[in-house]
Formats: structure tokens, sequence, C-alpha cells
């Protein structure tokens, strides 16, 4: 699969007992200390490093990255990436929700094994795929997997089958993942498959997909 780099969002959701805020925050530009942000699709706004304008708060930032924190939670993000936060429902169950890019793709970012990860939602990938390059960025050793072989737009394709300890979308991680690891092939991003969605809930409500944790 290739994908060019698209504008992503994605909403941030509290859930409290008398009303429900939504927040969504995008990344428009990165400089040395500065970041363009857009809050709410208002109007872009440059934040300096230390500056909080409209409950965002900019950390760092470099032509690269930004670091930002909405509700106390931080996020690194690079140009056209989405920060959001997760709420807990009633339940006690963690969920989060997405709105798709442009081209109706789920793309947000999270951690493999403690390690940011840009991931892009694929209902149609059986387990969590990545490339080398961000196996390694999350220390996994994919040589003592189980090797196998996997069929891509490019051909046939060596593969490892290993266990992730843990993967994380906001507050939502779960253990012991099954993931692969693509040894030639250099994923653009980390593609979230069903070995981590099958065990989250999953619903549509419009142009959005909320994940909620079932226990």
């Amino acid at each position: 699969m290739q994908l060019k780099a698209a504008h992503v969002t994605a909403i941030i959701v509290a859930l409290l007992p008398c009303q429900a805020l939504a927040q969504e925050v995008s990344v428009l530009a990165l400089f040395e200390g500065k970041a363009l942000l857009s809050v709410d699709k208002d109007k872009p706004r440059t934040y300096r490093a230390g500056e909080t304008y409209a409950g965002v708060k900019l950390i760092s930032a470099n032509s690269e990255e930004a670091v930002v924190a909405v509700k106390g939670k931080q996020q690194r993000l690079r140009i056209g990436e989405g920060i959001y936060s997760t709420a807990t429902i009633p339940s006690g169950h963690a969920t989060i929700t997405l709105t798709p890019d442009a081209r109706g793709h789920f793309v947000t970012s999270g951690t493999i094994n403690g390690a940011w990860m840009s991931f892009l939602v694929d209902t149609g990938a059986t387990m969590v795929s990545m490339g080398l390059n961000d196996a390694r960025r999350a220390g996994i050793n994919y040589l003592e997997g189980t090797r196998g072989q996997s069929q891509t737009a490019n051909g046939v394709a060596a593969v490892y089958r290993v266990k992730l300890d843990s993967v994380k979308l906001g507050d939502i991680t779960l253990t012991d993942v099954d993931g692969v690891v693509h040894e030639k092939n250099s994923l653009p991003v980390v593609l979230l498959g069903m070995s981590f969605l099958g065990q989250l809930e999953m619903r549509r409500e419009g142009g959005s997909l909320t994940l909620t944790k079932r226990y």
C-alpha cells in the first residue's frame, strides 16, 4: 500500500455527566520553537513554545515535530497530524473518536512498546503491520519471530510474525498483540489491523469512527 501525506484530524471527546465537549486540533506548519495550529477549525494561530491558548499548550517544536498538550495529555505530532484526548464512557471503558482525512482514511498516532508511531486504521489487515524502521524504533527483535511471506502490491515479501508488548491509542492500551514486520517493504505508517481492532468495539457515526475498549 502506498500512501501520500494527507491532512489528518482527530476529535477530542470528553464525556461529562451533563455535557460532551469536543475539540479538534491539527498541525499545519512547524518551525523552530513555533507551530501553526488550528483549533476547532478556527483561524490558524501560531503558538510559541510554552504558550497556551484555547486550552491547547505547545510544549516544544522544531522543523520535524511538535509536542502539544491538551487537558494535560501530551502528544508528538508532525505536519498534517491531529491530536486527540480520550474519555471514559459511563461504563468505565476508554473510548476514542476519530475523523477521516480527505481520502477517507483514519490516520492517527499512538505508541508501540512506548515508541511513537503514525497509525492507519486498517480493518483489512489481519495484524498490526509495520516496516523495519518502525520495528527497530519499538525495540522489536523481529529475527526472533516466525518468518513467513506476504503478498504485496510489489510482489511477495518476507515478513516476521512477532508479539508486541503493548499497543497504545490514547488511553486504550492492549498487551501481547500479534504483529507483522515487513523486512524489505518500508511502510509509511503502521497498519493498525484486526489483532488490535478486533479487541475493541468499533462504531461508525456519520463520518467518524469510535473505538471503545471492551474490558
